[in-house]
């Protein structure tokens, strides 16, 4: 758990630094009392050992939730000055809340931890994250230790996709989603990165500053259910894949050239059969023939309109969300674009 490409000069920390949370949130009144009586303990030990100071918060990101969510938020922010929360006015996606929640934090914040709301993610590594900031890490990645909670299909579709983003060339920490620290100064950088379709899990290997890996076991959701069906994670791989990597089009590049070729040895093979005085007529294979280059074409067709369309919505340069209200910050703007 220690920097990666560490250097001798390496700044180390006083400690005492501000800390703020980012805990997305979308329809998480069942979960929000519960998250928040947690993090308040964790919160205020760390202050109680020096490791981080009293000023520090957790911010409640209400990414448009059509429950009493942001109602709740609101509650904890009357109660204990220790809370924030900021309302985004439309529901802008995961990546979208959680980056509203990492920009607000950026400037009033030494380090920003960003958490799920249903807490699955172990809190305790968060002592080991300040630990690893204080050392002089600008990101701390919280790695899963194990899939074991995972259900046979999201375990193995899960540590695929990985692999198959790797294998495309694209630098990701396996088994990591979006529990990590990151600094000021690396919340800076980031904020650079003018992507409208985010994949921060990818995105933040790119900032290049000292990284840390930091081990921790995934709970069970204990209310509530996922707000992560099946379809926002496919929705979320495919952002991942096209933002990162161009193989997938020169993938499409390499087939096609090897069916010129291929073709090239049919149509040779048939002329020399027919020297040899032998029958080339098979409707099978020319229909299969025909299904397959058809095939092959769409698919590519398809893959190359999903590169051009993104390429259409990065062009608009619409924000990526806009803030409705907040509770407990003083210094917010209204929106990021």
């Amino acid at each position: 758990m220690t920097c990666n490409n560490q250097q001798p000069d390496l700044e180390v920390r006083e400690l005492g630094n501000i800390l703020f949370l980012v805990v997305p949130c979308y329809n998480e009144e069942e979960v929000l009392c519960s998250t928040a009586m947690k993090l308040e303990e964790k919160m205020k030990a760390l202050a109680d050992t020096g490791s981080i100071s009293g000023s520090s918060k957790v911010v409640f990101v209400d990414d448009g939730s059509r429950d009493g969510t942001w109602a709740a938020i609101e509650e904890l922010c009357m109660r204990d000055k220790l809370f924030a929360g900021v309302r985004l006015s439309r529901n802008s996606g995961h990546q979208n809340a959680l980056f509203a929640g990492l920009m607000t934090a950026k400037d009033e914040a030494d380090m920003v931890i960003s958490i799920d709301a249903d807490l699955q993610d172990d809190i305790n590594a968060i002592d080991k994250m300040v630990d690893e900031y204080n050392k002089g890490c600008d990101v701390v990645y919280g790695v899963r230790d194990s899939r074991k909670n995972d259900g046979i299909f999201k375990r193995s579709s899960a540590q695929g996709y990985y692999k198959l983003l790797r294998s495309l060339g694209c630098d990701i920490v396996f088994n990591h989603a979006d529990y990590r620290l990151m600094s000021a100064r690396a919340l800076e950088t980031l904020s650079g990165y003018d992507e409208q379709r985010l994949f921060l899990r990818g995105i933040v290997p790119l900032l290049g500053h000292k990284a840390s890996v930091v081990k921790y076991e995934r709970g069970v959701r204990e209310a509530g259910n996922s707000k992560y069906p099946l379809k926002r994670m496919l929705t979320l791989a495919i952002d991942g894949l096209m933002s990162l990597s161009l193989r997938p089009l020169r993938i499409i590049t390499a087939v096609g050239a090897l069916m010129l070729i291929a073709a090239a040895a049919v149509l040779v093979y048939r002329i020399v059969l027919l020297f040899m005085g032998q029958a080339v007529l098979d409707w099978e294979i020319v229909t299969f023939s025909i299904w397959a280059v058809g095939g092959i074409i769409t698919l590519s067709l398809g893959i190359v309109g999903e590169y051009v369309g993104r390429v259409y919505f990065e062009t608009k340069r619409r924000p990526r969300y806009n803030i409705d209200k907040t509770a407990g910050l003083l210094n917010m703007g209204d929106n990021n674009d």
